[in-house]
């Protein structure tokens, strides 16, 4: 039987907020919404960049999946056939690791919150 590994991130923009999420105006939940596609589309971007050409297809199939009504977002490889990027972000005892997604994440990570302030505060003024 064949193991499923997926090689992605999640990110996530309504963790302080779900259990007041039904409250929030319908313009802030898509200031929300905005700022997590513009991380994600960041990340994945930056993944892309990241990954080494001649690599398989892992560079052309960085992929966005969105849940919660686009409020939470998974980034990577969501395919099996792409169960070496895996190999990849982590390395083996005879490849060494040359990741993308992790370090991709690492400098979203310090611009996301940003990037979330910045778009409530646009629907605020």
């Amino acid at each position: 039987m064949a193991r499923r590994v997926r090689t992605t991130v999640r990110i996530t923009g309504i963790d302080r907020l779900r259990a007041r999420l039904d409250e929030l105006p319908e313009d802030i939940k898509e200031a929300l919404k905005k700022g997590v596609k513009e991380s994600s589309e960041a990340v994945r971007d930056d993944t892309r960049d990241g990954v080494r050409y001649g690599e398989g297809t892992l560079h052309d199939n960085v992929g966005i999946e969105y849940q919660e009504e686009g409020l939470v977002s998974t980034v990577g490889w969501h395919d099996d056939e792409h169960y070496y990027a895996a190999f990849h972000e982590r390395g083996t005892r005879r490849f060494p690791a040359q990741p993308a997604l992790g370090p991709a994440l690492e400098r979203e990570r310090g611009r996301y919150a940003a990037r979330l302030t910045a778009e409530v505060r646009k629907v605020l003024r």
